[in-house]
């Protein structure tokens, strides 16, 4: 069995973390630091879609799904809109079958679950920032 890789680089990448939890929003930035992504924070999924609207050089969306005003499902949908291809990784503390259905309903490419566990973290996001090279 092939080890895991445990270091990435990912400095030409930008990452944008939609969480309404400063706490939340820190501890991912503060792990994802050893990566050297570069991290930008929405607080809640209005700010998530102006700052997709207005940066495309954004390269992958951690989208919390309980945020006010508009939640990560709706955000998901209307950031697919005009960003199909944009890869999004919901957040959810709710861990039922009809909760991961909705997170792909909505738009979304895959989900991890609170609490986030670095590993786990690291190689859904690399199956979106890492390209293959065969």
């Amino acid at each position: 069995m092939e080890p895991q890789k445990e270091n990435f680089d990912w400095s030409e990448k930008t990452v944008l973390i939609a969480e309404d939890v400063d706490d939340n929003y820190l501890f991912l930035k503060t792990f994802l630091r050893k990566t050297k992504i570069k991290v930008l924070w929405a607080k809640d999924g209005m700010e998530a879609i102006e700052k997709c609207k207005n940066d495309e050089n954004i390269d992958l969306i951690l989208m919390d799904i309980r945020m006010p005003f508009i939640d990560g499902y709706e955000a998901t949908r209307k950031i697919k809109e005009f960003r199909p291809n944009l890869p999004i990784i919901a957040q959810t503390a709710y861990a039922l079958n009809s909760d991961y259905q909705k997170v792909y309903d909505a738009g979304c490419d895959d989900y991890i679950t609170k609490p986030i566990l670095g590993k786990i973290l690291f190689q859904k996001m690399s199956r979106f920032l890492e390209k293959k090279v065969e």
